[in-house]
């Protein structure tokens, strides 16, 4: 398998996350996405989307999409739940990692990281989102120490990916105590 990707992405940390946890063996291909790596002519061959990560399997068929991907490398194994109702919990929380988190915590640490935008110039509503984005796991992850069931799945992998680096995003993540324990738990568990 070869992962097509960014590690400075988080979407892309999520397909190294979750081939590295279940011991998947993969070549990994360096896309630099500031230079325009997704765009080349032969990247746009894989992916006409031009995004990455995108997996090209042993049997050359492509993936794309970060949370596709790590559903399908996850499939059968113990990330996935065996319980019904757990199983579409699971796919809940990588739905709303995908509308409701990633679009304000990981666009606001894009614009700060990589086009150098300060605080003040981030937009207030995509600030306040992404801080109701973080209120909402936090009230989730009070009682419990994942977000489904008793043990690590994908939607953890899918959500920790971005948000232990909210802070590059301007995101101060002190108020959040279970999700700081959280991030810490799933970081252990992941050995990153």
């Amino acid at each position: 398998m070869r992962i097509y990707g960014d590690r400075r992405s988080g979407n892309c940390l999520k397909v190294q996350y979750t081939a590295d946890y279940l011991g998947l063996a993969y070549d990994w291909e360096d896309v630099d996405i500031m230079s325009g790596g997704s765009r080349t002519a032969e990247f746009l061959a894989r992916n006409p989307a031009g995004q990455v990560p995108a997996v090209v399997l042993d049997d050359d068929r492509v993936l794309a999409q970060s949370n596709a991907i790590i559903t399908y490398l996850g499939e059968g194994s113990d990330l996935v739940p065996n319980d019904r109702f757990d199983r579409a919990r699971m796919f809940e929380y990588m739905f709303y990692e995908q509308y409701s988190h990633e679009p304000y915590i990981a666009v606001c640490r894009f614009q700060k990281l990589y086009l150098g935008m300060s605080d003040e110039e981030l937009d207030p509503e995509k600030r306040e989102r992404g801080r109701q984005a973080l209120a909402l796991m936090d009230a989730r992850l009070g009682d419990r120490a994942y977000l489904v069931g008793e043990r690590l799945s994908l939607a953890d992998i899918a959500l920790v990916a971005y948000t232990r680096l909210a802070p590059e995003g301007g995101f101060d993540l002190a108020p959040y105590t279970a999700v700081n324990k959280w991030i810490a738990r799933v970081e252990r568990d992941l050995k990153i």
